[in-house]
């Protein structure tokens, strides 16, 4: 992704939300404050290669909004990202933590680096420069990154080490994500794509699905191959599966087992070992699969207004960020295709976040049965008031869910905003100004 590219992301993101704004009438001084992150940190971060010749990466941190708790949000490891995607990125996650009603603040990171050229060793170095870099940004009350694109627990595992030895005590929560052993808890790897399953299931009836769905899953890495592992144990059918290398497509549904088996030994589902299937190279052959749902768990501008014509489902479930981009949406409306948006839909690995912080916080394990249950209270019911908000005031399920994170944001910014003059002149007891002696 190029620069302008990326600054056409955060521009996009800030557009549908500054809409929805304007249609419920927020208080023009918390637009004031939405528009533009409290603070983003650039540093070029240098780490000595295993040839030893020394190399050069630029990352970010960006804390977008903490009015209502510590910022939150991932670290990417990829060769497009730029300081705008950052920054969108953390305006979405601003957005999330409000929908679900979790008290964090929306945070994110990233470093522009093409993972597949690094070595573990290199992996580690880097890992541990983007601490050392941005060691005064993050920490357990502040900022608490977690695992994004191309980085995993292993990585945020490097990153609570080196903040430990940096700060000089044991601190799990400055990350979450992590390994079970150091820190991490049960349920963590799978959330996002637990999460997506949760909100289609609670909105299934709402949208017309049939009681057996033919799924569709374009991104089958981490959370797109849970949630469809997760339906496919359900009695759903997956009929189409794709990934940067290539897609794989059966009507009478794909094995699901073998695909995330073929895509850990091989990188890709079209490498798996199963017959009757038809084979494509280009991924993006799933967008215009006949199906009920499209699952779209790739990256951001996943779907547009060039492609979004081909869609044949009848519900659109986004479990990346921003794979819709605003031309697709109307597209996809005109078409009479239901989009579950991202803030819902992959609000699962940061609601799994949160316990695994209030666990490290307060040195008592979580058991995975008590995850679970969190999880499904926290997305049922987020869920449910988005799909109320849609039906109540008119709106698509993508504006009912701004409408939601705005108004918590809302009422949080004004509580503790600069006093106007015209509040000093109406308080109690008072008359304009005080006379001089």
């Amino acid at each position: 992704m190029s620069e302008t590219e990326a600054a056409d992301l955060f521009d996009e993101a800030w557009t549908r939300v500054a809409a929805t704004a304007e249609r419920i009438g927020t208080h023009p001084d918390v637009l004031k404050v939405l528009h533009y992150p409290k603070q983003t940190v650039a540093a070029n971060l240098l780490i000595r290669c295993d040839d030893a010749s020394l190399a050069a990466f630029k990352a970010w941190r960006c804390r977008y909004n903490d009015a209502l708790g510590p910022t939150k949000g991932g670290i990417r490891f990829h060769p497009g990202s730029s300081m705008r995607e950052v920054m969108a990125l953390s305006l979405w996650m601003t957005l999330k933590c409000a929908l679900v009603d979790i008290p964090y603040g929306g945070g994110k990171g990233a470093v522009c680096v093409d993972p597949k050229n690094l070595s573990d060793t290199e992996r580690q170095r880097l890992a541990h420069a983007y601490t050392r870099a941005f060691a005064d940004v993050i920490g357990p009350d502040r900022d608490i990154p977690a695992p994004d694109v191309a980085t995993d627990e292993r990585v945020m595992a490097w990153i609570a080490d080196e903040y430990a030895r940096l700060c000089r005590v044991p601190e799990p929560a400055v990350v979450t994500g992590k390994p079970v052993a150091y820190g991490g808890i049960e349920g963590r790897t799978g959330a996002t794509g637990a999460g997506g399953q949760l909100v289609l299931e609670t909105l299934a009836q709402s949208l017309g699905l049939p009681q057996r769905w033919r799924v569709a899953v374009h991104g089958f890495g981490n959370a797109g191959g849970e949630i469809a592992e997760r339906l496919h144990a359900r009695g759903h059918r997956i009929v189409a599966a794709g990934d940067r290398g290539g897609a794989v497509l059966s009507a009478g549904g794909l094995d699901v087992p073998a695909l995330r088996d073929a895509k850990r030994r091989h990188g890709s589902v079209r490498a798996a070992e199963v017959e009757g299937v038809r084979r494509r190279r280009d991924g993006d052959a799933v967008l215009g699969v006949d199906c009920d749902v499209l699952v779209l768990a790739a990256m951001q501008d996943t779907l547009t207004g060039d492609n979004a014509g081909d869609v044949r489902a009848r519900v659109v479930l986004e479990l990346a960020n921003g794979p819709t981009t605003p031309a697709a949406d109307r597209t996809l409306a005109a078409a009479g295709v239901a989009v579950i948006p991202d803030l819902l839909a992959n609000a699962g690995g940061v609601v799994v976040s949160y316990c695994e912080w209030l666990q490290n916080r307060s040195r008592e394990r979580w058991t995975a049965e008590r995850v679970r249950e969190r999880l499904e209270a926290v997305m049922r019911s987020a869920a449910g008031r988005t799909l109320a908000a849609s039906e109540a005031e008119g709106l698509t399920l993508r504006d009912a869910a701004h409408a939601l994170a705005l108004r918590r944001l809302e009422a949080a910014i004004l509580a503790t905003a600069p006093v106007s003059p015209s509040d000093h002149a109406e308080a109690p007891g008072r008359r304009g100004r005080a006379k001089r002696r």
